[in-house]
């Protein structure tokens, strides 16, 4: 392996592990010159080639520093948080913070559109990039209509991923706000309070029922939304 492919597959290696967060700078190209025994051209050439795939951001007369990936959703699609995170090439991580089931209240019954009280399943959880949140789940499960998720214990797997693989649903309802964060998502986010959020919240429903509604909260900075569309026809 040439020396130019060893410092770049090192930063690069570093990055993606989390080791090097957003915002971390990088040693200049004299100091890592030393420690490789190599020329700056040669740090140079490692360094450039990173600022290109955006891993980096060279800042004139500063140094370069590592980037803040932004994550892209589609506005119309139901996405793998997993897969959102592994196309920015970071690792991806999942933690639960609380599950439980009780019977459904007003705020649940308007969430899901019930008539009724019936049980519900309160499931909330983090997404990571890398070392980083990346987004805060809060999930109601209509238990009348998805009995199986009861006996899961969302431990392992994160509720959407299981709730696809277990039930077929037949439609979907976005809503998209910007949202400010209260000291739970603030916390829970590793972001300041108030700062900006944005909140996409989603019914999906089958079999005649809304089975789950979900609240996705992403820090504002990381995360954009996309949509496709073509002009409509006469």
């Amino acid at each position: 392996m040439s020396l130019h492919r060893r410092i770049l597959g090192d930063i690069e290696g570093r990055i993606l592990s989390g080791e090097w967060q957003p915002g971390f700078r990088i040693p200049f190209e004299v100091d890592l010159a030393e420690q490789y025994g190599c020329s700056r051209m040669t740090v140079n050439k490692a360094l450039s080639q990173l600022a290109k795939t955006g891993l980096i951001e060279r800042r004139r007369k500063s140094g370069s520093y590592v980037t803040q990936p932004q994550a892209q959703s589609a506005v119309l699609e139901i996405r793998d948080i997993k897969l959102e995170v592994q196309s920015l090439g970071l690792p991806y991580a999942y933690s639960l913070s609380a599950r439980a089931k009780r019977k459904s209240n007003a705020a649940d019954r308007l969430r899901l559109s019930l008539a009724t009280s019936v049980p519900v399943l309160d499931v909330t959880c983090r997404h990571f990039a890398g070392q980083r949140p990346f987004c805060l789940e809060e999930r109601l499960i209509n238990l009348e209509a998805v009995p199986e998720a009861e006996a899961e214990t969302f431990m392992e797997m994160a509720p959407g991923p299981w709730l696809v693989n277990q039930v077929p649903w037949s439609a979907a309802e976005h809503t998209i706000r910007a949202t400010s964060a209260d000291g739970d998502v603030a916390a829970a986010l590793g972001i300041a309070p108030q700062a900006a959020c944005l909140t996409v919240e989603r019914r999906t429903w089958s079999n005649g029922a809304y089975i789950t509604h979900v609240r996705l909260i992403y820090p504002g900075d990381r995360h954009a939304l996309v949509a496709n569309f073509t002009p409509s026809q006469p």
